[in-house]
């Protein structure tokens, strides 16, 4: 029912690999054994985009993070991006973003780069299945500390949901939203994670949290340009109880851990560990979701009970 999901998905990923070699979709169509003509159809179909269309924003979104955050020369970047010429990187630069590479290169302000569409996902390798997998018993969450310093948060709060796929279907872009935020990765404060997710309230278990936010944290002193559509707010400092399951297969386990992880966090008494909840304003439950290379988390802001008393 699903195959064609997951074909595409290993276009995105095929182009991915080859962006430097002017990827033809012949070559690509006898790699995934289906005509050029059923991988361009159904690309178009589940990305809402043209494979000509994506591998050129694709190329050019690369080129950026390239320029932003090397010294390597502008005719190197765009030879190794496919691009016959500085000339040519330049005109599909200014077609694309509204300025020059070596503007951008100076002044690295937010622009909106094409992420990754991801169109094959674990609830789609469950239908696949249709049962025959295994049951997944993830790990119970490990539960840490963290502090985070003072910083400022730029990105979406939404009041009316309080999950991912809700955000998205809420009139947020996520494809436009996904690619400022990235654009932004170079101001990530530090030792944080880039993309960040969350929650404006945590709730107790019975109620759940309420209202889903989207962006990256940054340094407390950030004084850039803020994209539009989107706010940047102080956020205090606060130590963070951390509940994690360490890297995992994304398109197996998803659902299993972060059911595990959410389960702990919305149900754990923080006294046990000598903490109360931190309730402080502008506090913010932070969510991580970084499968391969992380893993995931939810963050909630807590207190030690002799600073609370």
């Amino acid at each position: 029912m699903y195959e064609w999901n997951e074909r595409v998905q290993e276009m995105v990923d095929w182009i991915d690999r080859h962006i430097g070699e002017n990827p033809a979709l012949a070559a690509m169509s006898e790699q995934l054994g289906y005509s050029p003509y059923y991988c361009a159809r159904h690309f178009h179909r589940l990305t809402g985009t043209t494979l000509r269309d994506y591998l050129g924003y694709r190329r050019i979104s690369l080129a950026a993070l390239e320029l932003r955050d090397t010294d390597r020369r502008v005719l190197d970047i765009a030879l190794d991006h496919g691009f016959s010429s500085h000339e040519a990187m330049t005109r599909a630069f200014r077609r694309a973003f509204g300025v020059a590479p070596q503007e951008y290169r100076r002044h690295p302000s937010p622009i909106a780069l094409a992420v990754r569409p991801e169109v094959f996902s674990p609830y789609h390798y469950l239908m696949k299945e249709r049962g025959r997998m295994s049951e997944v018993h993830a790990q119970q969450a490990e539960i840490k500390t963290e502090r985070i310093p003072r910083h400022r948060f730029i990105g979406i709060w939404d009041p009316e949901v309080s999950n991912y796929g809700d955000f998205w279907s809420n009139g947020h872009d996520c494809d436009e939203v996904s690619g400022t935020i990235e654009s932004l990765s170079h101001e990530t404060l530090a030792g944080q994670i880039g993309h960040t997710a969350g929650w404006i309230k945590a709730g107790e278990a019975e109620r759940g949290p309420s209202g889903y936010l989207y962006g990256i944290p940054v340094a407390a002193d950030y004084e850039g340009e803020v994209p539009d559509g989107m706010e940047c707010r102080e956020v205090p400092e606060s130590e963070y109880l951390v509940f994690w399951h360490p890297p995992f297969d994304y398109l197996k386990d998803n659902g299993e851990v972060m059911r595990v992880v959410e389960d702990t966090a919305w149900n754990f008494d923080p006294s046990k560990l000598g903490y109360v909840w931190n309730e402080a304003p502008g506090l913010q439950t932070y969510q991580r979701h970084f499968p391969e290379g992380y893993g995931y988390a939810v963050l909630r802001p807590a207190k030690k009970l002799a600073a609370a008393e």
